[in-house]
């Protein structure tokens, strides 16, 4: 699953991107319904955050799942390829072998 995570282009630092994002997520969700629904009290609004606050943990271990595999195959310092690098590679050796 990781090395599939890894060909489709995510990369550790996504991941912990996504996790510190969440974090951030949860203190907001927390605060947004405790503010926006407030005869229903404290505990949905924990509720809320605490759902949320759960992904960071999954995505802290996505993270360190993908950086020991890019230590691995040798590609934790190189820079993801996009779509339109590789149909330039792709075009560029098609009109240099025709």
């Amino acid at each position: 699953m990781i090395k599939k995570l890894h060909d489709i282009g995510l990369r550790s630092e996504h991941a912990y991107i996504a996790a510190v994002v969440s974090i951030g997520l949860s203190v907001g969700t927390w605060a947004t319904s405790l503010r926006a629904e407030p005869g229903t009290g404290l505990d949905r609004a924990d509720r809320w955050g605490i759902f949320i606050g759960e992904w960071a943990p999954t995505f802290f271990g996505l993270g360190l799942a993908l950086s020991h595999y890019e230590q691995t195959e040798g590609t934790l310092f190189e820079q993801p390829r996009g779509n339109v690098e590789q149909l330039r590679e792709k075009a560029s050796r098609g009109t240099a072998a025709g």
